[in-house]
């Protein structure tokens, strides 16, 4: 048999024997049992526990066919942590613990041991065998099975984090790393108390800065009283040949581009403009961060930090550090002008805290005394602070035992689940205190829950969804080769259902969608192949059509559509079209067979509706043209989507004198090399059927989320850009993941993306929208509802959707001087948006006359032709960067 060993040179192993060796023995002492440990394949792992009388005498009691006995149901059940094997000693415990991970068994840990309370009087024990309760006992086995489990879950996590941190430190050292930077924002904070003069505050902060964030080089330059030149008052540098504060007295203002008010984030990555790479090469810069000093609303001195020896990519933990050093200065700056009292610097220090966006509390441990906590730590212990109960969760046992931890709690009294990371600094009056911050998971929590039940239904009406019939319908197809059988897909959309949503209202129209879906159900032999494809779009799998149930499902069907539907007090009629494709005759795979059965409805619909068409290869004519662009539109997304190209709408902000811009939506076009352009109108939905949007979407969501860092890096940091995302993107189950990743490779601030959803999609599938967007929004991007007024949401809807902005569709602009209708529903909606702190964008605006209308009502933000048509990115930035 191969050693263990052996098999770790194949894959990495979760076993290690040494710590699973050391665990054993401890435990087993801990808790009187005998422990020993067994691979699912490897054997015995671990020396077994106790001497050689207790190993005799549990031998002789048990024998080795109860342990092979134990073992075979240990290793065959799939769903018991723990089984036991009975004994006719009653006395006698013989059990086995199973550890798995992400579904697969780890180890087996075979238990013995002796039940003082079950032994029959007068059964003695040799010397040295020791015994436990029946009760502590279990007891002791729940709390093997939960420590082996985590044993094993630490060691993975290990294992994952080891390739990510090859050449780092481990975690300790990122701990260190945020002490470090947490004694040396305090050390900066303590500053604000310092008698020195400001020349001498500012050049040890910009030493404790550099030394901090590994950085050459820091300077404070100041606007001269003439207005027209600039002094570089204070500096400090690792090399003194770095130092320039001698010769950087004087300089034209016209030589120092960044002295505009402005602030300045560059990487070593980053596209600089000229003015700029004249700088940096002269000093041989290859990253800088420039912030104003601003007093009294005017910018008098600049910060900067420089960094000369490596190419650097700023972090957002590096930026966050400098602005709030940059906070700090200024409020030094500010005391020292106005001659503020020592008071001063603790309501700058809780300025800071109160604004970094978690739950903060300071606590002196050896006095038992909390000595500051944000709003936002009184909003999550709300429940806590009004039942007096506060101090005993501050001051518990557990609490005052550790010093530095970050792990995640559940809070019962406040029902939340808390991000909780607590580290020990010196507070500004020198003593140590501990310092705690708190982020609410809660909802993270929650969605992780509900995700499973929500991920294969259609919430509706309860039928499958579109995804479990994409996983159903694959396996039927490989059933059907693999057993030469033959199945069918019958592909059935509503004839006119528009009109009983507009004639009756939607409710009914969900009303009807429910009683069709509840009498698919019933027809034998498809009651678990039904599915909601969409909107009035269902999908029937017949997977096994050997007895000819083809034709009496579809009789079935028919039979349904033939009879009124009762809704609203009176009977109506609603008809079905259907295309049917066979697999795996007509098509074996999934997307092929249900393009042709589409096809097949496309006949049916065409040839009148209220029909049933199977697919033929005259289809494909109708075809041609779709197919002709589905076939360049895949080439296009295989080459990188380099035919597609990003055009940008500025969208303007009417609330500020001369009606700036303040960002644009990014929209895709498509020069094809074979089709010439392509309209939007035509290609976008195809895209989305096929499911090319998703690359489609992903290349102009990081194009534009560039642009965007650009535009802010470029003295536009107020620059936002708009992304819309289509209901295919949105329903795949990694959008979330996908949205982060372009946040992480663009570092574009997530304040200055918006991600656009119309308001059909979202309210289509409210608990999930609401899930996934606010996802999305903890991420720190804003969620715009777009076309707002063309779907049927309900203003509770609305309240309810984690949105900043409401998008009113271009129809009701278009009509707003002549149409009483469109003029009140903007009203409407803008005094809306007022009580749900909402913003409004209006689309559409062509005309003076609109404009005007539009900005009496108070309305934020505008976009349309009358300031500018979607244009190249080179005409975007020449008129508005």
């Amino acid at each position: 048999m191969a050693t263990r060993r052996e098999n770790e040179a194949q894959e990495p192993s979760l076993v290690d024997e040494n710590v699973l060796q050391r665990f054993q023995d401890r435990f087993s002492e801990a808790n009187c049992i005998y422990l020993s440990c067994l691979g699912t394949e490897d054997g015995l792992i671990t020396k077994s526990f106790g001497d050689e009388t207790a190993k005799s005498y549990f031998q002789e009691q048990i024998g080795q066919a109860a342990y092979m006995s134990l073992l075979a149901k240990a290793k065959s059940s799939i769903v018991e942590n723990l089984v036991e094997e009975e004994l006719p000693q009653k006395h006698i415990k013989l059990c086995a613990v199973s550890t798995r991970i992400e579904g697969r068994t780890q180890i087996i840990w075979i238990v013995n041991a002796v039940i003082r309370d079950l032994a029959e009087e007068g059964c003695e024990l040799p010397d040295g065998v020791v015994s436990t309760t029946e009760e502590r006992f279990y007891r002791s086995m729940q709390f093997l099975e939960y420590l082996s489990k985590t044993l094993f879950v630490i060691k993975m996590d290990e294992q994952i984090a080891q390739e990510a941190l090859q050449q780092s430190a481990q975690s300790e050292a990122d701990i260190e790393r945020q002490l470090h930077r947490s004694e040396t924002m305090t050390q900066i904070v303590n500053m604000l108390e310092s008698e020195n003069g400001f020349g001498k505050i500012v050049d040890d902060i910009l030493k404790m800065v550099c030394n901090c964030l590994d950085l050459s080089r820091a300077a404070l330059v100041r606007e001269n009283v003439d207005g027209q030149t600039l002094d570089m008052i204070c500096e400090y540098a690792k090399e003194r040949e770095w130092y320039r504060i001698s010769e950087y007295q004087k300089v034209s203002k016209e030589d120092a581009p960044f002295f505009n008010g402005k602030s300045y984030m560059i990487s070593s990555d980053s596209m600089i403009p000229e003015s700029f790479a004249r700088i940096f090469k002269a000093d041989h810069i290859t990253a800088a961060i420039y912030h104003p000093i601003v007093v009294n609303e005017r910018a008098i001195m600049y910060l900067c930090f420089f960094e000369q020896e490596k190419e650097r990519i700023w972090s957002a933990d590096d930026v966050k550090f400098i602005n709030d050093v940059k906070r700090i200065i200024q409020s030094i700056l500010t005391k020292r002008i106005t001659k503020n009292s020592l008071a001063s610097s603790y309501a700058s220090l809780e300025a800071i805290l109160e604004n970094v966006g978690c739950g903060i509390y300071v606590l002196d441990q050896e006095k038992k005394a909390v000595l500051y906590t944000n709003q936002k730590f009184k909003e999550l212990f709300a429940n806590s602070i009004s039942n007096g109960k506060i101090n005993q969760i501050l001051f518990s046992d557990r609490e005052m035992g550790l010093k530095n931890y970050f792990e995640e709690v559940f809070f019962a009294e406040e029902d939340r689940w808390l991000d909780v990371h607590k580290s020990q600094i010196d507070w500004v009056d020198g003593r140590k205190v501990s310092l705690c911050t708190i982020y609410d998971i809660t909802d993270k929590k929650v969605y992780q829950k509900k995700i499973e039940s929500q991920a294969n239904n259609d919430f509706l009406t309860g039928l499958f969804n579109r995804m479990r019939c994409e996983q159903d319908l694959d396996r039927f197809i490989r059933l059907a080769e693999l057993n030469g059988t033959e199945g069918a897909l019958l592909y059935i959309d509503l004839d006119d259902f528009k009109h009983i949503n507009d004639g009756l209202g939607h409710q009914y129209g969900d009303v009807l969608l429910k009683a069709i879906s509840h009498s698919l159900q019933k027809i034998e032999g498809v009651e678990n192949t039904c599915y909601r494809m969409g909107g009035d779009e269902f999908i029937v799998i017949i997977p096994d059509n050997s007895d000819g149930r083809l034709e009496a499902v579809t009789k079935s069907v028919q039979s349904i559509f033939s009879q009124p539907w009762f809704l609203k007090g009176e009977d109506y009629y609603c008809t079905m079209s259907m295309g049917i494709a066979c697999f795996p005759t007509d098509a074996n795979s999934v997307q092929e067979l249900i393009r042709k059965a589409d096809m097949a409805l496309f006949s049916a619909k065409k040839e009148g509706k209220n029909r049933i068409e199977f697919y033929n290869d005259k289809d494909a004519v109708f075809a041609h043209r779709r197919l002709d662009m589905e076939k360049n539109m895949r080439k296009a997304t295989l080459d990188e989507c380099k035919e597609f190209e990003v055009y940008y709408q500025p969208i303007v902000d009417i609330t500020k004198p001369g009606d700036p811009c303040c960002g644009a939506e990014a929209l895709v076009r498509w020069n094809s090399s074979e089709m010439g352009f392509v309209s939007p109108v035509d290609f976008i939905p195809l895209a989305e059927y096929l499911g090319l949007i998703n690359p489609i979407g992903d290349y102009v969501l990081r194009e534009a989320a560039k642009r965007c860092r650009y535009w802010n890096e470029m003295g536009h940091p107020e620059y936002k850009v708009n992304v819309n995302l289509s209901v295919v993107q949105l329903l795949q189950n990694d959008i979330v993941k996908k949205v982060k990743a372009v946040l992480d490779e663009t570092r574009v601030n997530p304040q200055n993306l918006t991600l656009e959803v119309t308001e059909s999609l979202a309210i289509n599938d409210i608990d999930r929208m609401k899930t996934i967007l606010a996802q999305i929004k903890s991420l720190g991007v804003r969620v715009a509802l777009d076309d707002f007024g063309t779907g049927y949401s309900s203003l509770n809807h609305i309240r309810e959707l984690p949105i900043d902005i409401l998008k009113i569709d271009r129809c009701f602009i278009e009509h707003i001087a002549d149409d009483d209708f469109s003029d009140a529903f903007v009203k409407m909606v803008s005094e809306l948006a007022a009580t749900l702190g909402l913003f409004i964008c209006t689309e559409g605006v062509e005309a003076t006359e609109q404009y005007e209308m539009v900005k009496n009502m108070h309305i934020k933000y505008i976009q349309g032709y009358y300031f500018g048509k979607p244009m190249r990115i080179e005409e975007f930035e020449s008129k508005y960067l």
